[in-house]
């Protein structure tokens, strides 16, 4: 990603972050089929920002690769699940991009794939997606794109 396309996918992610608006109830119900049950107690714990964000990226991640198995799709609505360690809001989020991962807080944020893989393993998560949270597998490429929004 180019450095304009990181600042315009922070720019849309902030904007649509300032909702606390909760995924649509058809939204809701696609994601928790994708997920097991350890999984969808995970992603329920998401903000609602960060789970309408996820379904987002996961639909776009599905469009570009219709064969992805359970697996994958789990790991598009979970790559961000990582974040709740850190437990920081829209703005601290910000200030954690502009000032880098200095404090506890902000290191979880930006370590936010290898916590989420860490949380996804003890909850009993395929290894595909948990490699495919830390941006390894076959679809990781297509992971990335999908989450460019």
């Amino acid at each position: 990603m180019s450095v304009f396309g990181t600042v315009g996918h922070l720019a849309r992610r902030f904007a649509t972050s300032l909702s606390r608006r909760p995924p649509a109830a058809d939204d809701l119900a696609w994601a928790h089929a994708m997920l097991l049950p350890s999984e969808a107690a995970l992603w329920d714990r998401m903000t609602a920002q960060d789970r309408r964000h996820s379904i987002l990226v996961a639909r776009r991640f599905v469009e570009r690769l219709p064969d992805a198995t359970r697996p994958e799709v789990a790991a598009a609505l979970l790559h961000d699940v990582g974040k709740l360690e850190a437990g920081l809001g829209t703005f601290a989020r910000v200030a954690a991009t502009v000032v880098g991962p200095r404090g506890r807080r902000f290191r979880a944020y930006h370590d936010h794939e290898a916590i989420g893989a860490g949380l996804l393993a003890d909850a009993g998560s395929d290894t595909v997606t948990v490699s495919l949270v830390t941006g390894h597998g076959r679809a990781a490429e297509v992971l990335r794109a999908a989450d460019d929004v």
